[in-house]
């Protein structure tokens, strides 16, 4: 009596050869007798490792290297700047043989702070024409109102006033060098021997200030995921290798926090949401004003070149290297840019003759056959300035700014290196800083720098009744960005 049904039978061969009847089948059903189903007792080689094609994925690192991170426990961080030492005044118009040392609107709040005796000189910035002279009168501007100040200067060419025909365009600087008196003569009312009154002139600050946002990532994994094994072997970013299960994930999500920690700071704008305004949950009837990132404090207070290209050669970075001469002049900065403007800076310094310009042709490396050619430069030294090149990984990933050329797009960022001094509010002293720093809310009971932990009834955490385990993260935190006159952001065309 036949067995039913069969599931098959193996008949022994006197040779060791594969036939259909000596080896097991690994698939069944309709195809059992597939004559193809031999292959698939060769089982898939498979690499637990992955593959790591896109190289080191992460982006911060950027402020790391230019700036550092300060605790602070105020919603708000307020510093001052020192404004320029010199009296000078720009947009002065002529008329009626007075110069009124404000915009001819007569915006309030511009102080006259030009005495009698003042030893001054006169530039028309549309013709360049010049005069020099001492002032004769001198009436500050309203303290309440649009009324502007006004001097009166008595050319030392003769004429009466200075003006005229040399100054005609309604755009004049004017600014002090000096001052001149008679002898024998007195500071105080104006008389017989005496000279009006000085002004004295009080050291203004500019303020500025910046907000903290409050920055949040989570992971969850349920427990019944947790439950289900799948193991791979990863070498992250971080520096951490072997194998990892369900947290791998977890792993991206900080490496992809930590990197957002940085980019806020760069990307970070003032936002003009206000109560009952779009927003995110948390935002529907509270305020959210933002925080200043790098790139919108050097747009709105530094400097910004459109277009850098090696084909202007050294001129158009002789014109950066003016007008920093015009601000605060740090000899030593860096260049963190994108391939490109990497590649332009090469090809600018790499076009310089050896024996015209400074001696940087590749004609003068001892290169042989046997070594590769350097072809970039790391650093080099223009008029009183150090500048030190470096790419910068954010500008060049796909994922981020890298994925943007052309017109509006950033191309790279001129830092200067080195510290400011400022007025603290807080302490009621000078202090110094990296021009670049970070500051993050903290106090004694609570870190608020990078914070992350567990909730949930998974994985240890044991806090609610949710079957998932839940990884949290926070910060709070802003960028300051001091001196910005000193910074260069290049944007293409």
């Amino acid at each position: 009596m036949a067995l039913t049904p069969q599931f098959g039978s193996l008949i022994p061969s006197s040779r060791q050869e594969l036939l259909n009847s000596n080896y097991l089948q690994f698939n069944g059903g309709a195809n059992a007798g597939d004559s193809n189903s031999f292959a698939q007792q060769y089982l898939p080689e498979v690499y637990e490792a992955e593959v790591e094609r896109y190289g080191n994925r992460t982006l911060s690192g950027f402020l790391r290297m230019v700036g550092a991170e300060m605790p602070m426990t105020s919603d708000q961080v307020i510093w001052s700047e020192q404004n320029r030492l010199h009296i000078s005044y720009d947009n002065c118009t002529f008329g009626g043989g007075l110069i009124t040392v404000a915009p001819a609107a007569g915006l309030p709040g511009v102080q006259n702070v030009i005495s009698v005796n003042d030893t001054v000189v006169l530039l028309d910035t549309a013709t360049g024409a010049e005069q020099k002279g001492i002032v004769t009168a001198s009436t500050p501007a309203s303290a309440v109102g649009p009324v502007a100040g006004t001097i009166a200067v008595s050319a030392f060419g003769g004429a009466a006033v200075v003006g005229g025909a040399a100054l005609t365009s309604g755009s004049i600087k004017v600014f002090v060098y000096g001052s001149s008196y008679t002898k024998g003569t007195t500071i105080g009312a104006a008389g017989a021997g005496n000279s009006a009154v000085r002004q004295s002139v009080e050291p203004q600050f500019t303020q500025y200030s910046n907000s903290p946002i409050i920055l949040r990532s989570q992971y969850v994994v349920s427990g019944s995921d947790m439950a289900q094994i799948g193991w791979v072997e990863v070498a992250t970013e971080d520096g951490t290798s072997g194998y990892l299960w369900y947290l791998k994930a977890e792993s991206e999500t900080r490496l992809r926090f930590e990197d957002y920690l940085e980019m806020s700071m760069i990307e970070s704008e003032f936002s003009q949401i206000g109560a009952g305004g779009a927003g995110g949950a948390g935002y529907a009837n509270a305020t959210m004003p933002g925080s200043e990132g790098l790139f919108a404090a050097i747009q709105s207070r530094g400097n910004v070149e459109v277009g850098f290209t090696a084909a202007a050669g050294l001129d158009e970075f002789d014109a950066i290297l003016k007008n920093l001469d015009t601000q605060g002049a740090i000899e030593e900065n860096m260049l963190f840019l994108q391939r490109q403007t990497a590649l332009d800076f090469d090809d600018m310094l790499a076009a310089i003759s050896g024996g015209s310009q400074g001696g940087t042709a590749f004609g003068l490396f001892e290169n042989s056959e046997e070594m590769a050619l350097n072809l970039g430069f790391s650093g080099f030294r223009r008029g009183s300035y150090d500048f030190y090149k470096t790419d910068w990984k954010y500008l060049n990933d796909a994922s981020t700014r890298g994925g943007i050329v052309g017109i509006n797009s950033v191309e790279g960022v001129l830092v200067p290196a080195g510290t400011s001094t400022v007025y603290d509010q807080v302490l009621g002293t000078n202090i110094r800083r990296p021009f670049l720093h970070v500051r993050y809310r903290a106090s004694q009971a609570d870190d608020r720098r990078m914070k992350s932990w567990l909730t949930g009834s998974a994985g240890g955490a044991f806090t609610s009744t949710l079957d998932a385990m839940e990884v949290n993260f926070l910060s709070e935190r802003c960028l300051v960005t001091q001196a910005a006159n000193n910074f260069v952001l290049f944007k293409g065309i």
